[in-house]
């Protein structure tokens, strides 16, 4: 996957845009998410050509896990986060090997299965999950957005079954600090981590049983620091946190 006659075939690749490398649409598909820009991850999912690179699969699963994500975030409509989310599903299986596509596709199998938490079919797509979040801590340990992930799952897991709040702040903070030492690599390999990581332990200070709502904020502001055009982060967690500290005085 790291073979350098690869790097300089997808880089080169046919842009789905006319003049922009597909590396480009990545950036743009990170903006996109970041500022919540759901029609946009829309239009840059389809502009990916249809390619067998695992690389290339990974990104077209990105945009529609942040869509859904974002969604989430916007409490839209289920059948759109429904859709964006078995569209994640089918291109990060389509990866195959990809460590960080099987990140992906956990999550998103646990957002599914929240989706349809009331029916048979939520515990089967939970089920799903499990192996691919156990294969992909056994081959990169300290991949930061396989912690990020395993850190939202052990938050929503009670303690007797290994997961808690604590447990999950512990699993964000392991994966910050790998985020922070790591290096640059290709600009289509999975990178990202430390700002989202930075989002959820402002989430987790604010929302765990004994608040912290200084360490909620600095956390915030850190993430604001690095991504300063973060809808979510800006336009709703901040917001929480201050008003939950004007509560507190």
């Amino acid at each position: 996957m790291r073979l350098a006659w690869l790097c300089i075939a997808v880089a080169c690749a046919t842009p789905p845009r006319g003049g922009v490398a597909i590396a480009d649409v990545v950036a743009q598909i990170r903006r996109a998410d970041y500022e919540g820009d759901r029609a946009a991850l829309e239009r840059l999912y389809g502009e990916f050509p249809h390619s067998g690179d695992a690389r290339v699969r990974y990104w077209r699963g990105f945009a529609m896990w942040r869509k859904a994500l974002n969604a989430f975030n916007d409490s839209s409509a289920m059948d759109e986060i429904e859709s964006a989310l078995n569209r994640c599903i089918a291109e990060f299986e389509a990866a195959g090997a990809l460590v960080d596509a099987k990140v992906g596709a956990a999550s998103c199998l646990q957002n599914l299965a929240f989706v349809h938490r009331k029916d048979a079919r939520g515990w089967e797509l939970l089920k799903r999950s499990f192996p691919l979040l156990r294969e992909a801590e056994a081959a990169e340990p300290d991949n930061p957005r396989l912690l990020w992930v395993l850190g939202a799952s052990r938050w929503y897991t009670p303690p007797d079954r290994g997961g808690g709040q604590e447990k999950a702040i512990e699993t964000y903070e392991r994966g910050l600090r790998a985020a922070q030492k790591a290096r640059p690599g290709d600009r289509l390999d999975p990178s990202w981590g430390e700002p989202e990581l930075l989002m959820n332990l402002a989430f987790a200070n604010l929302n765990k049983k004994s608040p912290d709502i200084a360490a909620a904020e600095r956390y915030a502001r850190e993430a604001l620091r690095l991504v300063p055009h973060w809808h979510y982060v800006r336009d709703i967690l901040l917001p929480q946190i201050q008003r939950a500290a004007a509560k507190g005085n």
